[in-house]
């Protein structure tokens, strides 16, 4: 950018702009140059300074109009604008911040902005493009926010021109600011036209030079324009060059190298190439066709020099004799070519002969007489413009004729035009063509008569007259066998005098060949999710027939769907929907082929059209949710259940593999049988259901996958015994004071069994006793609470010892454990080590062979086996009646638990151990090693 406008004139402004990077403290005065670096629609951040000369010479006196300050505005930390100023002033002054604007936004504006306060310039969002900008603007510069075009082509020759505001007005500047847009190599050379061409004479010299009209343009400016031409192909004939006028501009000049001949070649074909001067360079082509004009260098030519043509002397006048041609391999009126006879051609010749000036036939144009000469030298000439006459010698020779031979008189019966018999093809056997009458003109011979030429024709004499004969046919005739005959019938005398008379005879087709199809089964294939209008195939039907009669068009079949089109005359067979091989996989159905006749015949064709399967169908589960009931304890790579899955696809794209996608390490499946496994044994006690997710992969490519949820519950097994939590030990023992009322509770059993349902319900029974009178105590069999039946007497105190059965109801054989109950009934513990050592030597207790009784019955009967699989059944059969009973029991227990403890706060004075390091009213109900019994 340059800069001017100093306010006070005594020396002029300087501005100057770089990229938006602030250096500290550059040279003051220096005026920085533009980068020379630019980018088609970027131009590079601005940062545009100001540096003026004597900003002071506005605002002192003009004593000091001499001394010339260069300062620098730059914003400061706090905002504020700092005033640098030449070392003649080493006091900084703070002067009030700067502010810039646009004096006029105009066309400039749109591409680029100006920060008020720093004034840096940037370039907008909207690209710069220079040849759209400049190349149809002015020569003139104007400022006020416009564009400019130099006169020169340099690269400032496009300018956007800025009007700068400085305020505040103590520091008030009007700076104009020119941005220059440089070119870039971001056009390639075009050529107005694709195909140019060029006429070259024939004749024309070895280094002829012709202008190539329409050359290339570039709107890119200086070397990034069009800077050479080259030919990809010269031909060994031409060359190309280039030449430069006082503006700049180039034009191809095509160079004959080598002789021209356009009766060898008459056009030469080539791609003429523009390329400019950029980095890489940018290329643009066009065809060039080179046409040879041609030029008068061939004159006629006959192929002989001389022919001979023999005439009758009762020749007929008007009957060409002979005809006479010659060559000229110029085109144009260059090859125009008349005929003439020769000054040496008597005038007796040229009157009894005559010749067609343009076409060269000679026909007899009088009567021969007698005195006739019987040869005739007739010299004929072939003229071309600017040429020397071919010669050709025409020797003519009469033969005069004494006798007349035979005449042959016709009389047509069928249609004849013109000479030509026309017969319809499907005429009858023996249809009559026409009747003949042969005579001698002397009336002195006898004349014979005979047919001439092959075909399915006989010339028959006419009973009862005499020298009459008929033409007629012997059998049908086919047009598509042979259209046109020849014959001739033949007349001669017995002197040997003959005469031929020629007949043709045309056959017209007849509508008696339907169309046929080249394949009566027309088998296709398609691939589904076809594009719409697809092509399948295009139907092929001949027709023997001519004319209309052989034009076919094309139908569908009743039976055809209605997306299915048939272009009636091309036989185009297209489908105008999408086809899904899953809703149907053939389609069978007639197309028909009827010509244009009257009446119409038609054929029918088989179409048959399989759509070929395509990946586009996910592996579909029969259920979303899976959910299988397992027993427990069941064994490793035991059947658990089967995973159903389809996929509506075929062949590889239907086959459909299944993996375990978590949990792996415990489950497997059978890809083949979709059957899910365990790879170990299932306890519902560590975990009572797992839920996996199975993944379905198919066979495609890509391939298709989905998931199914598969969740398993453990049914529970009787495999706990339950487990004894209080009392903690068989050697613990309560105290029972005498005065305990009956009825009251004294303590309780407490076990759990980690099974569920039937085999987690517990009973507790009593199954031996021994003490002064145990049986005055009584346990409740389901709450396991053990309270006093009768009043203790005083023969009653002593150790009471009684031996818990705890059993579960389980299935198929429930389980129980055994918990001894130690209880010393006395007013107080008078000596601990005492009753210890009762408990150590009491002796052992029967067992009552005696079943606790409760009122809960199980929900199943003892099986008579106890294999797995009676139990699986029974256990599938009523699993969801037990989900239902198991929350019953859930709450159940849950409510026994807040009465037991009820009642242990109302009965804790009997329940006060012997020993003072068991602590009823606190306990802590844990498991303990009990054997069963």
């Amino acid at each position: 950018m340059r800069g001017g406008g100093d306010a006070c004139g005594s020396r002029a402004g300087a501005v100057s702009w770089s990229r938006a990077t602030r250096r500290p403290r550059p040279d003051m005065g220096s005026l920085s140059r533009p980068s020379s670096s630019a980018s088609h629609g970027n131009l590079p951040h601005l940062l545009l300074f100001f540096l003026f000369v004597g900003p002071f010479n506005c605002l002192a006196s003009y004593s000091r109009a001499t001394e010339i300050l260069y300062m620098r505005l730059l914003p400061s930390a706090g905002g504020q604008d700092l005033l640098s100023q030449s070392p003649q002033h080493s006091v900084a002054e703070r002067n009030p911040p700067l502010s810039f604007s646009l004096a006029s936004q105009g066309l400039s504006g749109q591409y680029v902005t100006l920060d008020n306060r720093s004034g840096e310039l940037h370039t907008s969002a909207q690209e710069i493009d220079r040849e759209a900008l400049c190349l149809e603007g002015g020569g003139g510069i104007a400022w006020g926010g416009s564009i400019s075009i130099s006169s020169s082509p340099s690269a400032d020759s496009c300018l956007l021109l800025l009007d700068v505001l400085v305020l505040p007005q103590e520091y008030f500047r009007f700076v104009k600011v020119k941005i220059a847009i440089r070119d870039i190599n971001d056009n390639a050379p075009r050529f107005p036209i694709s195909q140019i061409s060029v006429w070259v004479p024939e004749n024309a010299p070895v280094n002829t030079r012709l202008a190539i009209e329409h050359p290339a343009v570039d709107p890119d400016m200086g070397t990034n324009g069009v800077q050479t031409y080259r030919l990809l192909d010269y031909h060994r004939m031409f060359t190309l060059d280039v030449e430069e006028n006082e503006n700049g501009e180039r034009t191809p000049y095509l160079i004959v190298m080598g002789l021209l001949d356009r009766e060898t070649q008459d056009q030469y074909v080539s791609i003429i190439i523009a390329e400019d001067g950029g980095s890489p360079p940018l290329i643009g082509s066009a065809t060039l066709t080179i046409g040879i004009s041609d030029i008068n260098d061939n004159c006629p030519l006959f192929t002989d020099s001389q022919i001979n043509i023999t005439v009758y002397g009762n020749a007929t006048v008007g009957t060409p004799i002979a005809a006479v041609q010659a060559v000229d391999r110029d085109l144009g009126n260059n090859a125009q070519i008349t005929y003439s006879y020769s000054q040496k051609v008597p005038q007796a010749s040229k009157d009894l002969f005559h010749l067609n000036e343009n076409t060269g036939v000679i026909k007899l144009f009088s009567k021969i007489g007698g005195s006739v000469l019987q040869t005739h030298k007739l010299t004929i000439l072939a003229n071309g413009p600017g040429c020397i006459p071919a010669v050709i010698t025409a020797l003519v020779t009469i033969i005069k004729v004494i006798f007349r031979p035979p005449e042959i008189v016709p009389r047509y019966i069928a249609n004849q035009i013109d000479g030509i018999i026309y017969l319809k093809e499907l005429e009858p056997v023996n249809t009559p063509i026409a009747f003949f009458t042969i005579r001698d003109p002397e009336g002195k011979y006898k004349v014979n008569c005979y047919l001439d030429g092959e075909g399915p024709f006989r010339l028959l004499p006419y009973k009862p007259y005499s020298n009459e004969y008929l033409l007629e046919t012997t059998k049908p005739m086919d047009y598509e066998l042979q259209q046109f005959y020849e014959i001739a019938i033949v007349a001669w005398n017995s002197e040997g005098f003959q005469v031929k008379k020629m007949i043709k005879v045309q056959l017209l087709d007849d509508n008696d060949n339907a169309p046929v199809f080249l394949q009566p089964l027309v088998e296709l294939t398609i691939e589904e999710n076809n594009a719409p209008n697809a092509f399948l195939t295009k139907l092929d039907a001949t027709d023997a027939d001519s004319g209309e009669r052989g034009q076919v068009s094309y139908f569908l079949g009743p039976d055809a769907p209605s997306y299915f089109s048939l272009d009636s005359v091309t036989g185009i067979l297209t489908v105008s929907t999408q086809l899904d091989r899953e809703e149907k996989e053939k389609y069978r159905y007639t197309v028909r082929a009827v010509d244009s006749g009257k009446p119409p015949q038609e054929s029918v064709a088989t179409v048959v059209i399989t759509v070929l399967d395509k990946n586009d169908n996910s592996p579909r589960f029969i259920n979303k949710d899976f959910s299988f009931f397992v027993p427990e304890n069941f064994p490793g790579y035991g059947e658990i259940g089967v995973i159903s899955v389809t996929d509506a696809d075929t062949g590889q794209n239907g086959w459909v593999a299944l993996s375990v996608v978590n949990q792996s390490d415990i489950f497997v499946i059978d890809t083949g049988k979709g059957l899910l496994r365990a790879k170990v044994s299932l306890d519902r006690e560590q975990q009572s259901s797992y839920t996996l997710w199975v993944e379905a992969v198919d066979g495609g490519t890509p391939p298709l996958s989905s998931t199914a949820k598969i969740t398993i519950l453990l049914l529970d097994i009787n495999d706990n015994p339950p487990l004894v939590l209080f009392p903690q030990s068989n050697m613990s023992y309560l105290l029972v004071l005498p005065s305990t009322l009956p009825g009251s509770l004294v303590t309780e059993v407490y076990a759990v069994d980690k099974d569920t349902g039937m085999n987690a319900v517990i009973a507790y029974s009593i199954i031996g006793r021994r003490g002064p009178r145990p049986e005055s105590f009584r346990i409740d069999p389901k709450t396991g609470n053990i309270t006093l039946e009768e009043a203790l007497l005083q023969t009653d105190y002593g150790l009471h010892r009684l031996l818990v059965k705890v059993s579960d109801h389980g299935y198929p054989e429930p389980l129980h454990s055994t918990v001894m109950v130690n209880l010393f009934v006395n007013d107080t513990v008078s000596n601990e080590s005492y009753i210890e050592n009762l408990l150590r030597k009491e002796p052992e207790i029967s067992i009552e062979e005696k079943e606790p009784q409760i009122s809960i019955e199980p929900t199943h009967r003892k099986a008579e086996s106890v294999s797995c699989m009676p139990t699986l059944v029974a256990l599938s059969v009523i699993s969801l009646s037990s989900i239902t009973f198991l929350t019953g029991m859930g709450i159940y227990i849950c409510l026994r638990r807040e009465k037991k403890h009820h009642r242990e706060d109302e009965n804790l004075e009997v329940q006060t151990p012997l020993k003072g390091k068991i602590d009823l009213h606190m306990r802590e109900r844990k498991p303990m090693d009990i054997s069963n019994i």
